[in-house]
C-alpha cells in the first residue's frame, strides 16, 4: 500500500506523504506555504478558502453524457474545473486530480479575472479576494470552455458562496460581468504531466489513516463488509464540518468518489436516476427545468463550492433532520437503492429514516441509487423553504407538496416536512384530507386543522414548535395560491 497522495498543485506533479485525512486548507497554509488561500469560517460557508480542483473528463464523462453533453465536447486529456471548499475537503479527495490555488492563477500576466477585480476596485481588504477571484474563475472557465454567457443571476449564484464585509458586490459582479462579456477565461495549467498518469490509486496510507478508492459497486460493498466500522465519504461536506471543526480523525476511510455505477445518470421516459456519488451540481444540471421548483430550492442548496462537491447520496445517508434534500425528493416521491453482501433493496425515501440520525442502512450496505419520477402533466408540485436568511442558511421548515388533479378534484397528494423533528416526516392523513376535493379555501382550512393533529415540532434557535406549525400550516395556503396562479412573494422567513 503506497503512502503518496498523487495530483498537480498549479500545474506541477506533488507526491505527498500526508494522513489522508488532513484538510486541504491545513496544506496549503502549512506545508505547501501558499498563503493566498485564507481560513475564515472552517466551515464551508464563506468562501475565503475557495480553490479549483480539475477532474479527468473521463472520470465524469458518464454523468455529462447522460444529462445532455456529448462526447464530442470532451477533448483528449482535458479535464473540467470546479470551486471547492478547501477547508472541509481532504488531501485524500486530491488524489488523481488537479489542485489550483491562487497563486497558480497568474501566468506571466494576471488571469483575467483577477485583472477585471484589479482594474474595477473589487477589493478592499483583501482577505476575502483570493476566495471570490477562484469561485468567478470556476465560472469564466465555464462559460469559456461551453460558450455560454452567464447572466446576472448565475454570477449571484456563483458569488452566494463567498462573503465579503467591506468591498460590497456591487464591482464584483461588475468584475463578473466584464469577463463573462468577453467570451470568459479558461484556466490556463500547462501540466508537468498527464492525468493519465496519476490515475486514483487503489488505496494509500500514513500515519494511521487508510483511505480506499474502489472503482466498482462490487468492490465497494466487498470493502464495507471488510471494514464495517470505517467512515464512508461522498463529498464530505458536512463530515468534513465536523473534521475542521473539532479536529477528529478518520482513521480508515472509503470514498464512493471514483465508484463508476454510483456516478451514472440515467433518464428515461418516466424517471431520473442518479447514482449516489452524483453532485448536486450534476443533479441541479441534469433536471434542467423539469422541476422548476425543486431547481429553485437547489440553487438555495449550500452555495456552487457545496454542490460542486457534496452528493445526493451522501445528503440522505447522513440523514440530517435539517437536510433540504430529503423534504424535497420525499414530496415528489423519491425511492432509495440500497446495495449490500446479499444484494440490492429498494424503498420509498420516506422509509429510510428512522431516529434521529438513524436509518435503514445495514452495517453492510451503501447507497446505490435515488430515483426521482417524472412530473405527468396533472401533476403540480412545489418545495418551500424558510430559512433565516434566503442564502447559505439551513431550514427552519421545509415543505415539499405534489398533487394529482384530474378536472380540478386531487386524485393523489404527496406533502412531506423537514426541519420539524428528529427525521423528515410525511403526513399521511393530511394527504388523505384533500383527496376527492378541490383545493379551494375549505380544503385548505382542513388541511390546516389536519396538520395541526399530526405534526409535533420541535423548539429550537431557529424556531419555536408554535412558529413552526403555524409556517408549515401556511405553506399549503401559499401551495393553494401558487396553483392559482397568484403571485406570492419569494422571500427569506
Amino acid at each position: 500500500m503506497t503512502q503518496m497522495i498523487r495530483f498537480f498543485l498549479n500545474g506541477h506533479r506533488q507526491d505527498v506523504q500526508i494522513r489522508p485525512d488532513t484538510t486541504v486548507l491545513e496544506w496549503l497554509r502549512g506545508e505547501a506555504r501558499l498563503k493566498g488561500t485564507k481560513e475564515g469560517c472552517a466551515e464551508g460557508d464563506c468562501g475565503a478558502c475557495s480553490v479549483l480542483i480539475g477532474t479527468d473528463m473521463d472520470a465524469i464523462a458518464q454523468a455529462d453524457t447522460a444529462s445532455g453533453a456529448t462526447q464530442s465536447n470532451k477533448d483528449d486529456g482535458a479535464f473540467r474545473y470546479r470551486a471547492v471548499n478547501s477547508c472541509i475537503l481532504t488531501m485524500g479527495q486530491l488524489d488523481g486530480k488537479a489542485l489550483v490555488t491562487v497563486e497558480g492563477l497568474k501566468t506571466t500576466q494576471l488571469h483575467p479575472v483577477q485583472a477585471a477585480m484589479a482594474e474595477n476596485g473589487s477589493s478592499q481588504c483583501g482577505f476575502c479576494t483570493p476566495g471570490i477571484v477562484m469561485s468567478l474563475s470556476g465560472l469564466a472557465a465555464d462559460c469559456a470552455s461551453t460558450g455560454t454567457k452567464a447572466d446576472d443571476q448565475l454570477i449571484h449564484d456563483t458569488l452566494a458562496g463567498n462573503l465579503c464585509r467591506c468591498t460590497g458586490y456591487r464591482p464584483i459582479v461588475e468584475a463578473a460581468r466584464k469577463v463573462i462579456a468577453e467570451g470568459g477565461a479558461p484556466v490556463a495549467q500547462l501540466l508537468s504531466g498527464s492525468l493519465q498518469d496519476i490515475r486514483p490509486q487503489a488505496d494509500f496510507s500514513h500515519n494511521g489513516s487508510t483511505y480506499h478508492q474502489p472503482q466498482t459497486l462490487k468492490e465497494l460493498v466487498e470493502m464495507r463488509a471488510q471494514y464495517p466500522q470505517s467512515l464512508l465519504l461522498a463529498g464530505g461536506t458536512d463530515l468534513g464540518v465536523a473534521l475542521a471543526d473539532y479536529h477528529s480523525d478518520w482513521d480508515e476511510v472509503i470514498s464512493t468518489a471514483h465508484v463508476r455505477e454510483l456516478r451514472e445518470i440515467r433518464e428515461d421516459a418516466t424517471s431520473f436516476r442518479f447514482g449516489a456519488a452524483v453532485t448536486w451540481a450534476e443533479v441541479l444540471k441534469a433536471i434542467g427545468n423539469h422541476y422548476p421548483s425543486l431547481t429553485v430550492l437547489l440553487r438555495r442548496f449550500g452555495s456552487v463550492q457545496i454542490r460542486n462537491q457534496g452528493t445526493i447520496g451522501g445528503n440522505i445517508g447522513t440523514a440530517s433532520p435539517i437536510g433540504d434534500g430529503a423534504p424535497a425528493l420525499i414530496g415528489l416521491g423519491a425511492e432509495i437503492e440500497l446495495a449490500g453482501s446479499n444484494g440490492s433493496r429498494a424503498l420509498p425515501l420516506e422509509d429510510f429514516f428512522l431516529d434521529y440520525r438513524k436509518t435503514e442502512l445495514r452495517s453492510d450496505e451503501v447507497i446505490a441509487s435515488v430515483t426521482l419520477p417524472k412530473l405527468t402533466v396533472i401533476q403540480n408540485y412545489r418545495v418551500y423553504k424558510i430559512s433565516k436568511r434566503y442564502d447559505q442558511d439551513i431550514s427552519t421548515v421545509c415543505g415539499a407538496f405534489r398533487v394529482t388533479r384530474e378536472n380540478g378534484i386531487i386524485t393523489d397528494a404527496r406533502i412531506a416536512f423537514g426541519g420539524m423533528a428528529a427525521i423528515p416526516k410525511r403526513v399521511k392523513s393530511t394527504e388523505q384530507t384533500l383527496i376527492g376535493k378541490a383545493l379551494d379555501e375549505a380544503t385548505v382550512a382542513a388541511c390546516k386543522q389536519a396538520i395541526a393533529t399530526e405534526l409535533n415540532p420541535l423548539s429550537d434557535w431557529r424556531g419555536s414548535a408554535e412558529y413552526r406549525l403555524i409556517v408549515a400550516q401556511n405553506l399549503i395556503e401559499r401551495f393553494s395560491h401558487d396553483l392559482a396562479g397568484e403571485v406570492v412573494e419569494v422571500m427569506a422567513l
